[in-house]
Order: structure tokens, then sequence, then C-alpha cells
């Protein structure tokens, strides 16, 4: 059995259970995110590695931190295998913006340990593994595990994210010319909203009050524009639906593992608009536009020059370019194969 443990339970994780489910009995068991639960956390998790022991083939940990060190000490002491997915926070160190694990101290040396002790490390990305960032010049260049663990050894893997490509489709509707979406999750919260690229989303919709945006994932966070619609969590029916409405997807964050919500988007034809961090050129590549630096002008320039494009053209290959990259199937083989199950 695999002991599968994560700081808060997303639909990411929900796709990695269908995945192994059939082929291995698997336990998933949340942890928190919340500082002031963290004592009780521990020992809970304590108690429930203790108890699933004698079935325990090896633990399975997505993103580094405070939820890994147990597995990884229990792996380690009882000779199993102990494997973390690496998924964006936990490779950052964005002390100007709030960001990453390796702002806080006792945050960095769980990290630290959960990295350097592990049997194995899977990023969703390659620039998680290594990269001179250069998109927003407050920021440090050198982010990535390498640069912020330099005498790491663990073995890497980059597995990138994979869609279900049958559900997340281009249903051939009408969609409104200049019209805007993205997703995010708790960016109610003004450091959240920065890190998902929000603050240039609302410079955006200030200076075009002719162009329409609508910002999905949180109900709570408010908007000062007239032409930004607030959209909170919806299910993927929902989520379908908007996407297939919308002409431009955005992905402008400031820092980024492998966004989930650009890959849907693009399968369902969303011509995508991103900033130059994580594996977002590599997805995007020669289906959008990617923006090198955080600044209003050069977007609003990039989106112009989208609009004298074949629009249509571009919206069938965003949707090509996943179905042949980022399958779920392709995901599922490379992360069932590094598991063992192969």
């Amino acid at each position: 059995m695999i002991i599968y443990t994560f700081p808060v339970h997303t639909a990411f994780i929900e796709r990695d259970l269908e995945m192994i489910r059939p082929i291995e009995k698997i336990k998933p068991l949340v942890f928190t995110n919340k500082p002031l639960f963290l004592p009780f956390f521990f020992v809970l998790q304590f108690f429930q590695l203790l108890w699933f022991l004698p079935r325990t083939s090896q633990y399975l940990c997505f993103f580094g931190g405070y939820h890994s060190v147990l597995p990884v000490w229990f792996a380690r002491i009882f000779g199993k295998k102990c494997t973390i997915q690496a998924g964006g926070t936990d490779c950052i160190n964005m002390p100007e913006i709030g960001y990453g694990n390796f702002r806080k101290k006792w945050l960095r040396k769980a990290t630290v340990y959960s990295f350097k002790n592990c049997s194995l490390i899977l990023p969703v990305a390659e620039a998680l593994v290594k990269q001179d960032y250069t998109y927003d010049p407050r920021i440090s260049p050198n982010q990535g595990l390498l640069n912020l663990i330099p005498d790491l050894k663990t073995p890497i893997k980059v597995i990138p994210n994979g869609f279900d490509t049958d559900f997340w489709r281009d249903l051939g509707k009408e969609r409104k010319p200049f019209s805007f979406i993205s997703v995010a999750t708790g960016t109610s919260n003004p450091s959240r909203a920065i890190v998902k690229g929000y603050d240039l989303i609302e410079e955006l919709a200030k200076n075009h009050p002719e162009w329409s945006f609508t910002l999905v994932g949180d109900s709570n966070y408010i908007s000062s524009n007239p032409n930004v619609q607030v959209v909170g969590k919806t299910r993927s029916n929902e989520l379908l639906e908007l996407y297939n409405s919308h002409q431009f997807y955005l992905q402008l964050s400031t820092s980024e593992g492998f966004p989930n919500a650009l890959g849907e988007a693009m399968t369902c034809g969303c011509i995508p608009i991103g900033s130059a961090v994580g594996a977002i050129p590599e997805i995007i590549d020669e289906c959008g536009s990617i923006l090198k630096e955080k600044n209003t002008r050069l977007l609003e320039k990039i989106i112009e020059e989208l609009g004298t494009k074949d629009l249509a053209e571009l919206s069938k290959k965003a949707s090509g370019r996943v179905f042949r990259n980022f399958a779920f199937e392709k995901r599922k083989k490379a992360l069932l194969k590094a598991l063992r199950f192969a």
C-alpha cells in the first residue's frame, strides 16, 4: 500500500489517485496548511504512519514541506521508498511577494530535510529544478531546487502534469471577442493575488474597459473594475462552459510550476497568454504569447499583436498541443514507471 500525503486536497491529488488506484492500493492522508494546527497534525500523522506501517510499501508526497518530514523519516528508518512530487512553492524563495517555502526558517528546514533524504524527486516542470528567473526584477534570479539546495544529491525526474482531453475540449461555441479568463484559488489574499498575476489583470481591465475579464476560484476576491466578473469555485462542467465562452486565457503568474488551469483552458480552445515563469513558456510554445517581463505596456502590446493574427488557427493549435504533449495517459505511464509499477 502507498501512503500519499499532501497539505490540501486538490483536483491534482484526485488525478494521481485515479492513476494509481487501479494498480496499487493507495491511502491518502491530508495534512494541514494552517500553522496553528501543525503540532496536532504532526502527532496525528505520526500515529497514522505507525498504524499503517505493516501494510505500507512506499510513501508518496505532493510538495515538500512540513507534511513530508515524517514520511521521509519513516522511509529511512524502515527501509522504504519515499517519493516527493515537487509542485512549485516548495522550490521557490520569493520573500519580496511573500511566496515560497524557503522564505520561512522552519518551513525551509523541513523542505530541505525532505528533499535531501527522500528517495526520488518528481518535479512537474524543469524550471523547478533550476532556473534563472528574470520575469520580475525585484526577485532573486536563483530559483529552483539546485539553486536553493546546492548540495542536493537526490535523483530527480521531471514528469509534467497531464489532462483529460476527453473531458476538457473545444465545444465549438461562439466566443466573445477580447474576453479573458483566469483561474486561481485563494486570491482574496493580496499576496496570493500577486503571485497569480491579478495585479496585472486589474491594470489591464482598468486600461481597457471595452474588454471583459472573468476571474474564477475565489468568490471573496474583490475587483474595483466593472468589466471584471468574479466567480467562486466551480464544478468541472461549469468550468468547461466558462473556458469555451472566452477567447483568451491569462496565466500571468509571478511564480508557477505547471499550472493546471492553463492546460485545461488551452485544451478547450482558449488562446493562452502567459508569463515567462515555470513551465508556462513550454506549455504555450507557439500557440499564444509569452510576457517576458512584468510590464503592463508590454502585455497590452502582445494582446494587440495577437488581435492581428488568425485566432481560430491559434485556438486549434492550443488544443492540439495539450492533446499531443500533456495527455493524462502520458503522465500516468511516466508516474507509474517512476513508482515502479510499469
